[in-house]
């Protein structure tokens, strides 16, 4: 028998996996206590640099509940759901928790890692006001679990074509990874973007690259 059962009238919800579901019911609940408790959220569970005094190990796990807002949360969860109850439903929950785990790790890693040179480089030239911000500026959000996930899809099912909204055009899953990979790769070294963590991003598709090609390697991409 399936592992997942859906009533005769599906809904949105009852569609969604085990472990996205309960994703999704931790990083609502997160973001609502986020609104009432406040800062003390995001000073103690959202990521800092490793320099930091704010810095706890922790974070690596905690950051990846947090958001900045309703519409970071949206677009994060969405996608998850989207793209995540695929792999889900082929790896089963427990190989798929891991998956996220390790890429949403794996981003936070070479992320702290990348402002680790940032810090040291502004702390060389005497710039110690952009060393003390960078060191002051948490991370917060599963993007780069998310962009694990998306690499996860786009090899699992390179040919499944993809219809975007904006820009509306179709793309195969794998030229659809290709391309967000370049962009956050542009963004991230040219330093466009904002304050948007490009180098998680990439972080995320790495260690989602390196666990999915361990698999393969041991034939255990579709089984335990």
């Amino acid at each position: 028998m399936n592992e997942y059962q859906y009533n005769s009238r599906p809904n949105f919800w009852n569609m969604m996996t085990p472990v996205i579901k309960n994703l999704v019911i931790i990083n609502v609940i997160m973001l609502i206590a986020s609104y009432i408790i406040g800062d003390p959220m995001y000073k103690y569970l959202a990521l800092f640099p490793f320099e930091s005094p704010l810095y706890k190990p922790y974070q690596l796990i905690t950051h990846l509940f947090m958001h900045g807002g309703f519409w970071h949360l949206f677009f994060n969860m969405y996608t998850l759901i989207i793209f995540g109850s695929i792999l889900e439903r082929v790896w089963g929950s427990k190989k798929f928790l891991l998956f996220y785990f390790v890429t949403g790790l794996g981003a936070a890693l070479c992320h702290d890692l990348v402002l680790h040179f940032q810090i040291v480089a502004a702390q060389n030239a005497g710039n110690l006001s952009t060393a003390a911000t960078i060191m002051s500026t948490p991370t917060v959000g599963a993007s780069g679990a998310i962009y694990g996930v998306l690499l996860g899809y786009g090899m699992l099912y390179p040919n499944n074509v993809l219809q975007l909204i904006f820009p509306p055009v179709r793309l195969k899953a794998k030229w659809f990874v290709v391309i967000f990979g370049a962009i956050e790769l542009v963004t991230g070294l040219t330093g466009m973007g904002g304050n948007v963590a490009h180098f998680a991003h990439l972080g995320g598709m790495l260690f989602g690259l390196v666990l999915i090609l361990y698999w393969k390697k041991r034939d255990k991409l579709y089984r335990n």
